[in-house]
Formats: structure tokens, C-alpha cells, sequence
């Protein structure tokens, strides 16, 4: 284990903690390769899962892990751009739902920027239990700095996805605030407490993941 990584373990401890005290559940891995296990032991065997585009679920496997071991709703499957928006709706309707956080204060508060806006939805309510997957390196400390590292760091990482998409970070990866039609920034969301206690489920891992 890196030097930094035991930093992420040590910090990550005390997130946990203070996690656990604003009402989410709350657990810290040191390697990626354990995250599908743990995702898997927060689902039932009877849930359909359904989850946000996230690079850092790609990353730790829990995708393969989790169509292997649960019915889904995957957008991805989908044959036509109607049937496509049919299962973004579906999702907000499942029993879980997985995704990452863009930030994550070490006040317990969870920063998230989306585009479309189903994974913030789906966050704040729909599905029974939400499963947020974060590396530490997406921690700041508190939640407007976490929120600003969003916005700064993981939306141009983002947009490099979509080469499609034409805005003010693309070509330069520096956000400039753009009122583009193709920007991905359109909503905000800061989650400092989890209501109802539990449903919000945390994984933090001491690596270095997504954007």
C-alpha cells in the first residue's frame, strides 16, 4: 500500500464516521477489487438494479458483477433512442440503484453534477436504496469544495467522453461556465443528510477512481 493510499484509509475512517452520523450507511475498502463482492452483499436477491452512467463502477467490475447476479435495467440495451429514455424512467423505479459521486465533502456531503438529471433523481428519490461507489480522490473538505472539484475537475474529465458534444471545456478541459446546448452541467445537487437513515449507502475505496 502507497503512502497516499494509507492517507485515503486513515481519512476515509473518519468519513465514515461522520457519514454514519448524517444518516448514511457508510463502509471503506482498500482495493478496487473488492467492491462488487461488497455491492452485492447490500442488494437482495429479489431487487432489480438499475444504475448512472459511472466510470468508477466500470473500473471496480460491479457492472459484469451485478448482471451476472441480478435482473437489471440497462439503458444500454436499448435498440432505439425511445426505448432508450423508456429505461432511463424504469431506472428511477428499481429497487437499487447504483452510481459514484463527483465529490464528496468530509462533512458528509455528497456533490453531484448531471446533464440529463435521472441520476440525481434517482439519488433523491424512486429506487429503495441508492449504492455510491467514490475513491477518496474525490474527497474534499466540505461539501461547497466538493462541489467545486466537481465542476472543475470531474465534468471537463467528462466531456471528454462525448467528443460528439461541443462546449466550453472541450479542446481545452478548463470549465468556463458555458450556456452550451451540449453542456453536461445542467443540474446541481448537494445531499448533506440521508433521509430516510440507510438508504443512501456509501462505499468509499482508498484508491485513486473515475472522474
Amino acid at each position: 500500500m502507497t503512502n497516499r493510499e494509507k492517507m485515503y484509509l486513515e481519512r476515509g475512517r473518519k468519513l465514515v464516521d461522520v457519514l454514519q452520523g448524517k444518516g448514511f450507511e457508510a463502509q471503506i475498502v482498500e482495493h478496487k477489487e473488492e467492491v462488487p463482492a461488497k455491492v452485492l452483499a447490500l442488494i437482495p436477491q429479489d431487487h432489480v438494479v438499475s444504475w448512472g452512467g459511472s466510470v468508477t463502477l466500470d473500473e471496480c467490475g460491479v457492472f459484469e458483477a451485478v448482471k451476472k447476479e441480478r435482473k437489471v435495467i440497462d439503458r444500454d440495451t436499448a435498440k432505439t433512442p425511445e426505448e432508450r429514455t423508456a429505461k432511463l424512467h424504469e431506472a428511477l423505479l428499481s429497487d437499487t440503484f447504483l452510481m459514484s459521486a463527483n465529490g464528496i465533502g468530509m462533512d458528509g456531503t455528497l456533490a453531484n453534477i448531471d446533464g440529463t438529471g435521472n441520476r440525481l433523481a434517482a439519488l433523491i428519490y424512486g429506487p429503495k436504496q441508492v449504492i455510491v461507489v467514490a475513491g477518496m480522490n474525490k474527497v474534499r473538505p466540505n461539501g461547497e469544495q466538493a462541489m467545486q472539484r466537481a465542476w472543475d475537475e470531474a465534468a471537463p474529465m467528462n466531456m471528454q467522453r462525448f467528443p460528439q458534444k461541443k462546449c466550453g471545456c472541450s479542446g481545452t478541459g478548463v470549465c468556463v461556465q458555458c450556456n452550451s446546448a451540449d453542456s453536461i452541467c445542467n443540474q446541481f445537487l448537494l445531499t448533506r443528510r440521508c433521509n430516510p437513515k440507510g438508504r443512501i449507502k456509501v462505499i468509499l475505496v482508498a484508491e485513486d477512481l473515475g472522474y
